[in-house]
């Protein structure tokens, strides 16, 4: 049995969903007060002093902490029932329907939320591994339970969940960086749809030599 593990926003997805979701489930009060608080941190980011992590991770503690777990689970799975479905490929469908036509393992592995991404992978019979926003006493303290599940955490992760010694090959499908501890784990690596070797090749093209 093979492994298939594939990144969700812009792998599965056409575009971020992290975003709109924030949007929908953060109060509106919340979200002015995040415009002026969160403010270095877009602009750290910008500039490429401050990863998209930590600033998901911030974004998460001004939006959520104090909220009731409970409604945002439910804007959750209103969400990944109305929105999610316009905005997957088809052909990441098509990718995922074949790997379980040959028996294999899918598993989505994501910065998404937990509370969105879940019941689309219940949906569709996937298991998932993702960001957990942590909750105390059916209260969001704000904080990822864990971590924001990108980069090496997906890795660490992946491994704390399964027994990567029972699969004869694993591949995997990301879009950008902060896949590549997970396109390194597998033998078969797809970035942006496109099968690679090693991750030499997404740096050499996009920093081609100089003439």
């Amino acid at each position: 049995m093979d492994l298939a593990l594939f990144d969700f926003d812009g792998t599965i997805t056409w575009t971020d969903t992290w975003t709109p979701f924030m949007q929908l489930a953060v109060r509106p009060a919340r979200i002015a007060a995040g415009r002026v608080l969160l403010s270095p941190i877009v602009i750290g980011y910008k500039l490429g002093m401050i990863s998209a992590s930590r600033g998901r991770q911030a974004a998460a503690r001004v939006g959520f902490q104090g909220e009731d777990a409970a409604r945002v689970r439910r804007l959750g799975v209103e969400y990944a029932r109305t929105t999610l479905p316009a905005q997957v490929r088809q052909p990441a469908l098509d990718r995922i329907a074949w790997h379980r036509s040959r028996g294999d393992h899918v598993v989505i592995v994501s910065a998404s939320l937990e509370c969105y991404l879940s019941p689309w992978c219940a949906g569709h019979g996937l298991d998932c591994i993702c960001t957990t926003l942590e909750e105390r006493n059916g209260r969001l303290t704000g904080r990822c339970a864990g971590g924001d599940c990108a980069g090496a955490e997906k890795v660490r992760r992946i491994r704390g969940r399964l027994d990567l010694g029972r699969y004869d090959t694993i591949y995997a499908y990301g879009d950008t960086a902060e896949d590549r501890e997970m396109l390194e784990l597998a033998q078969r690596k797809f970035y942006r749809w496109t099968e690679i070797s090693s991750w030499d090749q997404v740096t050499a093209h996009a920093h081609p030599p100089s003439r």
